[in-house]
């Protein structure tokens, strides 16, 4: 090829194809928008592509442009991650990891994992956050976690997934709540009760397993609140505002206010794994994906 493109080359791109228009991409890389636009057609016919359809009002990607967009982005995220490394290697680290992660994993699984890896790796930085099922997968391919923690059954098969932790449900209600460990017998017998329950947008699969035991119980819920948080599920319970279902790590003995019932005799289980990106370049990743399935 002829023409060499730049990292330039592709900054320029990339700002008008976010913008989807000159001024604006021009403004913010602090260039003259006639430049601009000079520089973009000299890229499309220096590569033959047309990347860019233009119209008299917006502009819009073509095809090979939008194909584009995404690779170049891919590239950048790759390139700064890479430099971000080095910079730890140059200040004496062995690098970083970053988890994605749904709130439950943090109470038991996340953090042996991170004792684990300290003991091994004192070197290491490890960045956490807290994302729900999609957004995790989403990063996953796009490379801004390296490893996420999801309850999750249909994993795309460019991941790779193992099951770290497989466990019942426990009901949760006020201290006070009538029904007790004791007098408790199913969970048709709180048909009458308002139910609060993880949004169905942060886990649908998790979500219907839950409206399966509902569905086995032979009656369907009101569902007063939808949350992504287990603490304001427990501080809603804590203040009657209803009763939930949670998976069983989420279990707090010393939550005032809040008392649970571990739902022993249904079948339904959730299962929390890890996944990762099989075409992940942290050299850190292999020895994290050792120790969670060895």
């Amino acid at each position: 090829m002829g023409y060499q493109l730049e990292l330039r080359h592709l900054r320029y791109f990339l700002a008008v194809a976010d913008n989807l228009h000159f001024r604006k991409a021009a403004e913010r890389l602090f260039i003259s928008q006639p430049g601009l636009s000079r520089q973009i057609k000299e890229m499309e016919a220096g590569i033959g592509i047309q990347l860019f359809e233009r119209h008299n009002r917006k502009v819009e990607l073509t095809t090979a442009g939008l194909y584009l967009q995404k690779e170049f982005k891919g590239y950048f995220t790759r390139l700064n991650h890479s430099i971000e490394h080095a910079k730890l290697l140059n200040d004496g680290l062995l690098g970083n990891i970053r988890f994605g992660y749904v709130g439950s994993a943090m109470q038991q699984v996340i953090p042996e994992l991170l004792l684990a890896l300290k003991k091994d790796h004192p070197n290491v930085i490890f960045n956490l956050k807290e994302m729900d099922n999609q957004n995790q997968i989403d990063s996953l391919f796009s490379n801004d976690i390296d490893i996420g923690f999801v309850r999750q059954e249909r994993i795309p098969k460019a991941l790779e997934s193992f099951p770290v932790l497989e466990e019942p449900f426990c009901l949760v209600l006020p201290k006070n709540h009538p029904v007790n460990s004791r007098n408790f017998n199913s969970i048709s017998q709180l048909k009458e009760e308002a139910f609060i329950l993880f949004d169905t947008n942060y886990s649908p699969a998790y979500y219907g397993k839950i409206m399966q035991i509902f569905e086995d119980s032979g009656f369907t819920p009101t569902v007063s609140h939808s949350t992504i948080h287990s603490a304001s599920i427990f501080k809603l319970i804590e203040n009657n505002l209803g009763i939930s279902i949670v998976p069983k790590s989420l279990q707090q003995d010393h939550l005032p206010g809040v008392k649970f019932i571990e739902l022993k005799n249904i079948p339904q289980r959730t299962i929390l794994s890890a996944v990762w990106n099989q075409n992940n370049r942290n050299p850190i990743l292999r020895g994290l994906i050792s120790k969670i399935t060895n």
